[in-house]
């Protein structure tokens, strides 16, 4: 009698064991769905702008570009590479300890800061293509956003500036997006009209002006996005 009671004990033990176990499979499984890892993983290695400066976490450029992204049914995740007052130098110094994330593809906007310390022309584009050539070596497509230096260091400066990005562009076949803040010009070449969409320092985007460049620039991370699975 002791033997069977034991019996229909194990036998019930264990059935309730068992039920518990797919229960608590069918919860794994379902936690595993929430934990997935997004698609693609995109580092933006860039400067203030890229680094948000000036504004709540959640209104810089790197998290609008993921929301951005994700209502456009891309589930991304954007590492923010930015460092504010960071150069095409500072850049080139630690984009190999960034891409240790294993990332995708890159965003490399830099330059600005070069511009506003009158670097020579020459040592920006040797930097940048320093930048992209270990990204070539890593089989990492990359999106370049240029800049256009200003007309107060002379026309020679300005014009040997200007031509670094798109020349590296077609020499790494990068994507490539002009400058940020064509967002924000809307085919008006008056620089007062991008006013509205800068913070009180005039060189910085607000939130506006960050939701502008987004949409701007969006399509363009799409595309690099794709470049992944091509």
């Amino acid at each position: 009698m002791f033997q069977r009671a034991l019996l229909v004990l194990r036998q019930v033990t264990y059935g309730a064991f068992a039920r518990l176990s797919k229960v608590l499979c069918l919860l794994f499984l379902g936690a595993s769905v929430s934990w997935a890892q997004p698609t693609a993983t995109i580092l933006a290695l860039g400067d203030s702008l890229t680094q948000g400066y000036g504004l709540p976490d959640h209104e810089g450029l790197v998290p609008q570009l993921q929301n951005w992204l994700a209502e456009n049914g891309r589930d991304v995740k954007v590492l923010n590479g930015g460092v504010s007052g960071d150069t095409t130098a500072g850049g080139l110094d630690r984009v190999e300890w960034l891409l240790m994330n294993d990332v995708d593809g890159v965003i490399v906007a830099l330059g600005g800061n070069d511009v506003l310390r009158g670097l020579p022309p020459a040592m920006s584009r040797d930097n940048l293509h320093g930048i992209l050539s270990i990204l070539r070596d890593r089989g990492l497509p990359a999106l370049i956003v240029g800049m256009y230096a200003p007309s107060n260091f002379g026309p020679d400066y300005k014009a040997e500036f200007d031509a670094i990005y798109p020349d590296l562009a077609q020499e790494f076949s990068a994507l490539y997006v002009p400058s940020f803040f064509d967002a924000l010009l809307e085919g008006d070449e008056n620089l007062q009209a991008i006013q509205s969409f800068m913070q009180g320092d005039g060189i910085h985007p607000n939130r506006d002006g960050v939701r502008k460049i987004v949409d701007y620039i969006g399509p363009s991370v799409m595309d690099l996005i794709d470049q992944k699975t091509d």
